[in-house]
């Protein structure tokens, strides 16, 4: 594939100077009709989601919006939504519908769809044909020019639909952020992998990469701001670099020893890498920038080389192996997590015994298990698929039954131990006085304490576990 510089895929400043007299006039419009106008966004999906959430909240409170907590009562209602899965689509088409009760009531409310479902056509059309309450449709590409998408339906009435735009990036657009403890912060955009199974490259275009000064930029200002957990998000963060020329010289291993020289207490986690771009040069500034949390999040998805072949992964079973002795080597309590997918078309029982035996081999942290789901526009989708429902969940169940042992073993010999964690919020499901906190390996902890400690760097003395977290006491 021929690379690409990075600057034919940055929106020039026109074009953003443009986005933002939209979003005056979407103001004065709003400040004409009177009355207190408020915006609800729902997020579904992956982080990368969440941070362009963060943009379109921004840009809601440019527009004079103030942030909903729910669709109840707000002027403008996003569902930014994700591809991945059927399940998740079928869930937001339900969700749609729901909201058809608040634009009957108020027939002024705009009703949007954005995100990685907008970016399928069958979805689209779907919404132009079921759903017409829905006024705006705007994949992932276009998310940047909402504001005129906006001022078109609230100006002309009419339906607004923006799918598959250009591959750019637009760097300057306002960000509203939740949280001030937690954070991401996107560093490259698309993919150009094109598994069979995933739709991503085809709805969320081809990879380019943030300049490395706007990602400074940007990251050096959350630090300011408080953040003390910064994720940096890409489809593939190894490539990060890869898909341009000229002086664009910074790569992945490159760009996180320029971050980790920013004085601060904090801490850079990264998600996700891929196993056909991970090596030695990620892996040694890992070990060597003290603030690059001890986690390495590294999907496998089968034990099988023939199914990763199927797959289009571009690794084999021994290589991701080689590649966890090498992470090991130089950080030895590194903590393993990785994606695996169960009952891809043509799984037979003895691939999936080779997904069993990789996981027996590496003893992962944790695992993110997923059923095989089609994806419309894939080529897995038109793979012949025979094995029985049944199977496959008797499958996952293994699997699933095999990495909680693990982890309930794991995660006991962390008792009698002391560790750092991060108090990050209110713990859930458990009594009020009670936090919860990430190790710097992201292992979840709770414990008794002050809402006063959210937001620090504590020591916890761990004396119990389940296998889904720990819990201690403030040393």
């Amino acid at each position: 594939m021929e690379n690409r510089d990075i600057s034919r895929n940055e929106l020039g400043g026109e074009e953003i100077s443009r986005q933002y007299e939209y979003m005056a006039r979407v103001r004065d419009f709003n400040a004409a009709s009177g009355g207190t106008k408020l915006c609800y966004v729902e997020t579904y999906g992956c982080q990368q989601n969440e941070a362009d959430s963060e943009n379109l909240r921004g840009m809601a409170l440019e527009m004079g919006y103030g942030i909903a907590d729910g669709p109840e009562g707000a002027s403008l209602i996003v569902f930014n939504t994700c591809a991945v899965r059927e399940h998740a689509e079928q869930r937001v088409f339900g969700n749609i519908g729901a909201l058809l009760k608040y634009k009957r009531r108020d027939p002024s409310i705009v009703i949007a769809l954005t995100g990685c479902m907008a970016g399928e056509e069958h979805v689209a059309q779907r919404i132009k044909k079921s759903f017409p309450y829905v006024s705006i449709v705007a994949d992932s590409r276009c998310l940047w020019k909402f504001p005129e998408l906006l001022f078109g339906v609230l100006v002309n009435g009419k339906r607004e639909f923006a799918v598959g735009g250009s591959d750019v990036i637009a760097e300057g657009l306002p960000l509203h952020r939740n949280r001030a403890v937690k954070g991401w912060l996107p560093v490259m955009y698309g993919c150009d992998n094109f598994c069979s199974y995933c739709i991503v490259p085809y709805v969320r275009g081809r990879e380019r990469s943030r300049k490395p000064e706007s990602v400074e930029e940007q990251f050096r200002s959350m630090v300011g701001a408080g953040y003390r957990d910064i994720t940096l998000l890409g489809q593939n963060v190894n490539s990060y670099g890869k898909n341009s020329r000229e002086s664009f010289e910074t790569d992945f291993p490159k760009l996180l020893r320029r971050l980790d020289s920013i004085p601060g207490d904090y801490l850079i986690r990264f998600m996700t890498s891929h196993p056909k771009d991970a090596g030695d040069e990620l892996f040694d500034a890992m070990r060597d920038c003290s603030h690059v949390a001890p986690h390495l999040h590294l999907p496998f998805q089968s034990g099988s080389e023939r199914i990763l072949k199927l797959m289009n992964r571009g690794y084999t079973p021994e290589h991701y192996l080689e590649l966890v002795r090498g992470i090991r080597e130089r950080i030895p309590d590194i903590v393993l997590t990785s994606d695996v997918i169960v009952g891809f078309p043509g799984e037979t029982e003895e691939d999936f015994v080779r997904t069993l035996e990789l996981v027996e081999k590496v003893r992962f942290d944790a695992l993110f298990t997923f059923i095989y789901s089609p994806r419309k526009g894939t080529r897995a989708a038109e793979m012949p698929n025979d094995t029985p429902a049944e199977e496959i969940n008797r499958r996952f169940d293994r699997l699933v039954e095999l990495q909680n042992s693990i982890s309930a073993e794991k995660h006991a010999a962390y008792e009698g131990k002391t560790l750092r964690v991060l108090v990050d919020g209110k713990a859930e499901n458990k009594p009020d006085g009670w936090l919860s906190s990430r190790t710097d390996g992201g292992r979840l902890v709770v414990f008794e304490g002050s809402e006063d400690l959210i937001g620090s760097f504590v020591r916890v003395k761990i004396n119990g576990h389940t296998t889904w977290s720990l819990s201690g006491e403030t040393v």
